[in-house]
């Protein structure tokens, strides 16, 4: 069986810049083990497989090492193959999904994803983090991903987490954050325990990030960097519990797999 596959950069202002998803179209659904063979196959931190059905697309995402309940990332990235290669008319694209229904809108190189917005609350998990970090944040929060509370962007870039020590947690993995230079805040996530030491750009990181800053900064849009090596920018802007994602995505790959 053959399958076509594209890799996009997803919120980047560059080629090998944001984050590279696979996304695999199909006909109907391969085994769940062949789909996560595919992704641990392609190891890129997600796998997006889409299936069209009425009204929209049913859409799962794996890591190298599980299937997720979210994903932003790989959500964008699908819905640029789908509003450049599979359906060039399409300007709103409705994903069925694990954490609901989930729309892409698509205007000229922006796209705009409405996501859940995750409110973090204060965790008493302040001497995990500090123990994972080797020094204490400012303050320790979670929603789904646990959340330090840096400084400044100079710690958010120095930060060297003890990734053995975040793998052991149950949440999701650890986002770390700060006012940003240039840009209202700045982050970087790492999610060991899904397969993916640092992730370059996180869409759904994001959903705990918004709700956040914006009430930190007294303002319901935002401009936000995730400073990994690949870098990558996001514009959001909170509306009650729902968060509008937007950013860019650059083509990098058309081809085949073989399965």
């Amino acid at each position: 069986m053959t399958l076509p596959i594209y890799v996009v950069d997803a919120f980047a202002e560059a080629r090998f810049a944001g984050n590279p998803a696979a996304v695999c179209p199909l006909e109907t659904w391969l085994p769940d083990a062949v789909m996560q063979a595919i992704a641990a196959e392609n190891n890129l931190s997600e796998t997006a497989f889409l299936v069209k059905g009425e009204g929209g697309y049913d859409l799962r995402w794996f890591t190298p090492a599980k299937e997720v309940d979210l994903c932003g990332h790989a959500t964008l990235g699908s819905a640029f193959v789908i509003s450049t290669y599979l359906d060039p008319e399409a300007r709103r694209m409705v994903f069925r999904t694990r954490s609901g229904e989930l729309t892409v809108t698509r205007d000229g190189e922006r796209l705009t994803m409405d996501f859940p917005a995750l409110a973090p609350q204060p965790v008493e998990r302040a001497a995990a983090v500090t123990e994972a970090l080797g020094f204490a944040p400012q303050a320790v929060l979670a929603a789904g991903k646990m959340m330090a509370v840096l400084a400044s962007e100079a710690e958010v870039l120095a930060a060297a987490p003890n990734l053995d020590l975040v793998a052991g947690w149950p949440e999701d993995g650890l986002i770390v954050t700060a006012p940003g230079e240039s840009c209202d805040f700045v982050s970087r996530y790492f999610a060991p325990r899904a397969g993916i030491p640092e992730d370059p750009v996180t869409g759904s990181a994001h959903c705990v990030l918004a709700p956040f800053w914006a009430e930190r900064l007294g303002k319901t849009e935002l401009s936000a960097r995730q400073v990994s090596s690949r870098g990558g920018a996001l514009d959001l802007a909170l509306a009650g519990e729902r968060v509008m994602i937007t950013g860019r995505v650059v083509p990098y790959l058309e081809g085949i797999i073989h399965v």
